[in-house]
Order: C-alpha cells, then sequence, then structure tokens
C-alpha cells in the first residue's frame, strides 16, 4: 500500500479539482482517465480500492454502499453544492497530510 493517500475523483468531480490537487503533488486519477465514464458506483468504489485510493465524490449513492458494509479504500465525500473547488482542494489536500492510507479503509470523510 502506498505511504500516501491518493485519490480517485468520480466522474461528476469538476476536473479542475485533479488539476489543483495535481498543482500540488497529490497523485490523483478521475474516471474519464480511467475510462470509466458511465461506470455504474459500485465499480467507482471497486476500482478505487483495487488502486489503492480514496475516492472522492459528490454521489450519495457512494454512502449508501458504505453503509451497505461494502469494503472500501475510503471515500471522501462533499454535497455538490456545499463548499467551492478551492475548498474542496484544501480540503482533500488536509486529508493528504493528515491521514495514513490505512487510516482511510472503509472510512467516510465528509468535507
Amino acid at each position: 500500500m502506498p505511504r500516501t493517500i491518493r485519490f480517485h475523483l468520480d466522474e461528476d468531480v469538476d476536473p479542475v479539482v485533479a488539476e489543483g490537487l495535481r498543482r500540488r503533488g497529490i497523485d490523483v486519477t478521475t474516471s474519464q482517465e480511467a475510462r470509466l465514464l458511465g461506470a455504474l458506483d459500485p465499480i467507482q468504489l471497486a476500482h478505487a480500492q483495487v488502486e489503492g485510493r480514496v475516492l472522492f465524490t459528490h454521489d450519495d449513492d457512494h454512502l449508501k454502499i458504505n453503509a451497505q458494509g461494502v469494503e472500501h479504500g475510503g471515500i471522501a465525500y462533499c454535497h455538490r453544492l456545499r463548499k467551492s473547488i478551492g475548498e474542496i482542494i484544501d480540503s482533500l489536500a488536509l486529508i493528504w497530510e493528515l491521514c495514513e492510507p490505512e487510516e482511510m479503509v472503509n472510512r467516510v470523510e465528509f468535507i
């Protein structure tokens, strides 16, 4: 497992978030890059887990999947209208700085 958190951004996340994280030196992939556009939520989450990444999403369905006890590498969630892009980038960077990958396993972090 990597020593630092790596993120995977669900397809509903603005690509500018990935750009902002990369400028900070954070390893991030997107659903577009992984050719997962239109993939079902469980597939998105499984992809992130296999890749050792925390999934960032605005999609409430991932919270439901978590509540069902499905194992995952971590979910960072933010309601689409609650934070600006800059606040999202700052929040994800804070998770990256403060958390170890093992701490995020099967955990949901609300930002």
